[in-house]
């Protein structure tokens, strides 16, 4: 691929791609398998020392894909797409990544629309991943240099994610509220999670937007990514997701997957120059118990 800079002071072109998030290795591998750096149409290499206006143009090799991950075909549910990013409606029920028990993941599938499309580059980035079960907006970066561009911004957690969820509870469930309460590994589960005095601090903020009696939907913002965060807070203040057993959640309204749907995605688009907001509906089982739930309410 190819990108085109133009200098802005008098320093060498490493110095200066360095402040376009272009990394040493990735600079090493435009110098060794087979990448070209040119100033002003001209061949030149990383120490060259630029005078302010040169024209920088380096062209970053083909990435091919790993060996290891199998191609699959499956049809994406594609929201946004450009030679740089790619967004994806996931499923629930379907694993981000390969392990010992999934190998029909949303990774391989990636990889086979790669494939089919003949895309030059085939490594698949993720840069926002799911669990199996939670459904909704993935990112992922379709070259090296695209996913290091989201670094800093994975870093500062300026990459806003929002959830649905469906929590049910007997108490009162505040229309808005912070919950902060650090989150540790459950001393009997290599899984689960919990609230802990020692564990890792978290902070969850959440708004309900529609009420069914002891069912709520609510709008959900992580401040902190642990493992299970979303589940463990809900549940650790008496409201678990609907059909998540694993944090008490009800099993008795259909749904058979903790009721967690990422809705809203939003990040600065460093090549466009401008920040990206991606939403998705509803997903079909969140959809089918709110009509039910709602034809209930007005019975």
């Amino acid at each position: 691929m190819r990108f085109q800079f133009i200098a802005d002071e008098h320093v060498k072109v490493k110095t200066l791609l360095k402040k376009h998030e272009v990394s040493k290795g990735l600079l090493a591998k435009i110098k060794f398998r087979g990448g070209d750096i040119r100033v002003n149409g001209h061949p030149q290499n990383a120490t060259y020392l630029l005078d302010i206006g040169d024209e920088i143009v380096i062209d970053i090799p083909p990435e091919e894909g790993f060996e290891t991950l199998e191609a699959i075909d499956y049809p994406l549910d594609i929201l946004f797409e450009d030679d740089h990013f790619l967004v994806i409606d996931k499923p629930f029920g379907v694993a981000s990544i390969p392990s010992v028990n999934h190998s029909n993941t949303i990774a391989n599938f990636i990889k086979g629309y790669y494939v089919n499309k003949n895309y030059e580059n085939q490594q698949v980035h993720i840069v926002t991943r799911l669990d199996r079960d939670t459904s909704g907006l993935m990112l992922f970066a379709k070259h090296g240099y695209a996913h290091a561009r989201l670094d800093k911004q994975l870093q500062k957690k300026a990459i806003e994610k929002r959830y649905f969820a469906l929590v049910k509870g007997d108490g009162h469930l505040e229309p808005q509220g912070e919950i902060i309460a650090p989150i540790a590994r459950d001393e009997d589960s290599i899984i689960t999670r919990r609230v802990a005095k020692g564990g890792k601090y978290a902070h969850t903020s959440y708004q309900i937007v529609a009420s069914y009696g002891n069912i709520h939907l609510v709008d959900i913002r992580l401040h902190t990514g642990r493992t299970h965060q979303i589940r463990v807070h809900f549940s650790h203040i008496g409201f678990p997701l609907l059909g998540d057993d694993l944090y008490g959640g009800s099993l008795e309204h259909g749904i058979q997957r903790q009721a967690l749907h990422c809705h809203y995605l939003s990040f600065y688009h460093p090549f466009l120059e401008e920040q990206l907001e991606l939403e998705c509906p509803l997903p079909d089982d969140f959809d089918t118990l709110i009509t039910q739930l709602s034809n209930n309410n007005l019975s």
